[in-house]
């Protein structure tokens, strides 16, 4: 009976022990998440909108209000008249894994286009703010498109654009702009948690924990006239890295959560 006792007293504390290493080991990977958006203001963001210089933020497009980043266009006058605009991160980033949270709400502005109804993107290995044309409406880079549901039917979240990029799937270079994931359809105002893991020359889409598209070999399109103009300014086609940044295409979108957790390459 006392080896009995004195058995179970060994499980238990050993038991105790691996859950106290389990627990550990899971918050020393939470703190190794690097928040981006402090929920206070927008410290280390840089907005650049189509027709203004990088810097301006105009019609206080991208600001925080109740914890949360939001893309409005309240001082638009009524008319968003292609006024694309983006928010860039200031450190560029290569090897991560980026977790956002949003939501679409609101009506979108009336002369926006058809495809940006619900519609934003995170944009990574993308160029500088600084480096855009003046009425450059998107940022050489890869997309990560953000899409809502219409209420009815199927709209995939976390597909790819390749604004001035091509990519390569299925070992195959692909050239068309649009490639959609296999996600769900998130209809209404929901919160949406979409992560980017970027490790090497591979880069996976995920929505609420479900890998939903994949592909390898980021590069500059040697046809593209913003591309040509960073090839020749002397950047590499394959592309590594980049700037990351928030899209604002016409209807209004929120930002609760903005993070990333570096992580090493193949």
């Amino acid at each position: 009976m006392r080896r009995l006792m004195f058995a179970g007293v060994v499980i238990v504390i050993v038991s105790f022990a691996l859950f106290a290493s389990v627990a550990e080991e899971a918050k020393k990977a939470d703190n190794n998440w690097i928040q981006l958006f402090n929920g206070k203001d927008l410290t280390g963001w840089i907005p650049k909108i189509r027709g203004y210089a990088a810097g301006e933020n105009f019609g206080n497009t991208f600001r925080v209000e109740g914890g949360v980043l939001k893309v409005v266009y309240d001082q638009y006058g009524g008319a968003f008249k292609d006024r694309f605009g983006h928010i860039f991160y200031k450190d560029p980033f290569t090897n991560y894994v980026l977790r956002v949270e949003y939501r679409f709400v609101g009506e979108q502005l009336p002369d926006g286009e058809g495809w940006a109804y619900r519609n934003n993107g995170i944009m990574i290995h993308g160029q500088t703010p600084e480096s855009m044309q003046k009425d450059q409406s998107f940022p050489v880079s890869i997309e990560v498109q953000l899409l809502g549901g219409s209420g009815s039917g199927k709209r995939t979240t976390a597909n790819l654009c390749t604004p001035g990029t091509h990519v390569v799937v299925n070992g195959k270079l692909y050239t068309p702009h649009i490639l959609d994931s296999k996600s769900q359809t998130y209809h209404g105002d929901q919160w949406v948690t979409v992560e980017v893991e970027v490790r090497g020359n591979k880069i996976t889409h995920r929505v609420e924990g479900q890998d939903v598209l994949s592909y390898t070999d980021p590069q500059l399109d040697k046809g593209d006239s913003d591309a040509k103009r960073l090839i020749a300014a002397g950047a590499p086609v394959m592309l590594t890295g980049g700037t990351i940044s928030l899209q604002s295409e016409s209807h209004p979108c929120e930002f609760r959560k903005i993070e990333i957790k570096k992580i090493d390459g193949p």
